[in-house]
């Protein structure tokens, strides 16, 4: 079959539009390549990670759940050796939570923004976890510290008290800041399976932390050979910690490689958007070698002086406290549920773990912690004390066990489901505490702890992971139009980890008052029960799943 001449240039394009066709090609290969290289969101997953890598990764998980329970072995005891009055108990366990509602966003909104060759979030994970050794070094060792210094011993009481207050509010502050940046690294570098997983290892590590943590401070370390080397148990338990979370801080570290975030602009950024096409010989996003992450095309300050601002121009300054709260009262509804159901689960889990033991003294074994220490109340108390510890040891390992049975119930119940389940089971089960006060039906309750605790460290975050992963898909959709000015995966972590701070100011501020005007420890289960029960209808209605 013979072709006619028209007919064959027919059926081919124009010179010109041969051109635009190369041009629009060219231009998207080139900024395929040049997104990639940003470090901001990619169109593209990470690549699978392995099993051993998240594993890796959530070794800081142990090593801070395992100092955690470190600090609630010993820090009352530190804290009653030195002398510290008891009007100023309420004010340790405030400063930290305070500071850490107002400044966690801060941080998390710093590391979106870091442009640390090493990486968006490990410097901070390196700088927190330097600071709680500091502050674990100086409440265990305070005392002995101010003893060798100080020879007055007026002045000793005084330094020893300022010294072990500052220890324990820097170690909270720093163990609880942690928490983000953490999970923020682990979004940044894993695809969407991955970040369930790697949740779901940071609940199983995080239990087996705990668990070691009480088991280790069970231990009696005072009359051993280290314990008389070194000088006190007090000694010992520090060094132990400090060299479980050096190891996993290392671990964790070194476990997933960073992208650094390349930003090397001045104090204003110009973020400009551009539905047409560039104009021949534009050069998008590249400056002295480095990528300008988010730009679709530059212009000098002088050629922006010249042209009309738009609503396809947006300047975005560095971050100050002021953008930083219209960030996180901006977010979407569904992020402000989350964080609030959140707040109303730490509520309910902190008011029961922080008074569990002096409820196991008081209520269960009926024991009196103002009687005289050599008296038979005395002496019961301490021993139901003790039995709380080892209910806090069941908790942690059912956190542990719980976390690893999540995965195989996931695909059937979803994440609505386990968040419910959480809720529902930890409600119910402090309810039969406080009705039912007896040894071993307590104990074995302690289990449902575990199950919240796995719940409230996994499911929120996956929650997160979630409502990331349908911005990104309606991004693509949109050709990279809705795009969220100001927030971060970090400052979204920071706002769901914030809730933690919050739920301890509620706690330390209302319970004490609670229980005042009550006159029994009981209160404080019943109302954990109480919260915890109404955190279940506010899931069920208020919180959003994606399918």
């Amino acid at each position: 079959m013979t072709l006619m001449k028209q007919d064959f240039s027919r059926g081919l394009p124009s010179p010109s539009e041969l051109c635009i066709a190369g041009m629009d090609s060219s231009r998207g290969k080139e900024k395929a390549v040049l997104e990639s290289l940003a470090g901001g969101d990619p169109q593209e997953e990470p690549v699978k990670k392995p099993t051993v890598r998240l594993i890796m990764h959530s070794m800081a998980m142990l090593g801070r759940e395992f100092c955690y329970a470190v600090e609630a072995a010993f820090v009352t005891p530190v804290l009653l050796s030195v002398g510290l009055p008891k009007s100023l108990y309420s004010l340790v366990w405030l400063i930290s939570p305070i500071l850490g509602f107002v400044l966690q966003p801060v941080v998390g909104s710093a590391s979106d923004h870091c442009t640390s060759g090493w990486g968006k979030r490990r410097p901070y994970i390196l700088a927190l976890g330097i600071m709680m050794l500091l502050g674990m070094a100086l409440y265990l060792n305070g005392d002995m510290m101010v003893s060798a210094l100080i020879a007055e011993r007026g002045k000793q009481r005084t330094w020893a008290i300022v010294i072990t207050m500052l220890g324990v509010v820097l170690f909270d502050f720093a163990a609880d800041f942690i928490d983000g940046p953490i999970k923020a690294y682990l979004f940044d570098v894993c695809s969407h399976q991955d970040k369930e997983k790697g949740l779901h290892y940071h609940a199983l590590l995080t239990g087996l932390g705990g668990a070691l943590g009480y088991l280790t401070g069970a231990m009696d370390w005072g009359n051993s050979v280290l314990g008389s080397f070194l000088g006190s148990e007090f000694q010992v338990m520090c060094i132990i910690a400090a060299l479980v979370f050096l190891i996993c801080l290392t671990v964790h570290l070194c476990s997933i490689p960073e992208a650094p975030f390349r930003d090397d602009s001045t104090e204003t950024k110009l973020l400009l958007k551009v539905d047409g096409p560039s104009e021949y010989g534009s050069i998008e996003s590249v400056s002295n070698g480095y990528l300008k992450p988010g730009y679709a095309e530059k212009k000098t300050l002088s050629e922006l002086g010249k042209s009309t601002e738009t609503p396809q121009t947006q300047v975005q300054t560095r971050m100050t406290i002021k953008c930083l709260l219209k960030a996180v009262l901006s977010m979407p509804s569904h992020y402000r549920c989350l964080c609030i159901s959140h707040l109303i689960g730490w509520t309910a889990f902190l008011s029961n773990m922080l008074f569990f033991t002096d409820f196991m003294g008081q209520i269960v074994y009926h024991g009196n912690p103002y009687a005289p220490h050599n008296s038979t109340a005395y002496l019961t108390y301490e021993r139901g004390v003790e039995i709380g510890c080892w209910g806090m040891c069941i908790n942690a390992i059912s956190s542990s066990l719980y976390s690893y049975l999540q995965k195989a119930l996931l695909p059937y119940v979803g994440l609505k489901g386990l968040y419910f389940i959480g809720y529902l089971l930890f409600g119910i089960g402090t309810g039969f505490i406080g009705l039912f006060p007896k040894v071993y039906s307590t104990l074995a309750l302690c289990s449902l702890f575990g199950v919240m605790s796995s719940t409230l460290y996994t499911v929120p975050f996956n929650l997160i992971a979630e409502y990331h992963r349908e911005e990104e898909s309606q991004k693509e959709q949109h050709g990279g139009e809705a795009e969220a000015i100001g927030r971060g995966k970090g400052i979204d972590c920071a706002a769901l980890t914030c809730m933690v701070q919050l739920a301890q100011i509620i706690v330390g501020v209302g319970l004490g008052f609670l229980v005042s005007a009550a006159g029994s420890v009981i209160v404080v289960v019943i109302c954990a029960s109480a919260v915890a029960l109404t955190g279940c209808c506010f899931v069920a209605f208020f919180v959003r799943f994606v399918k």
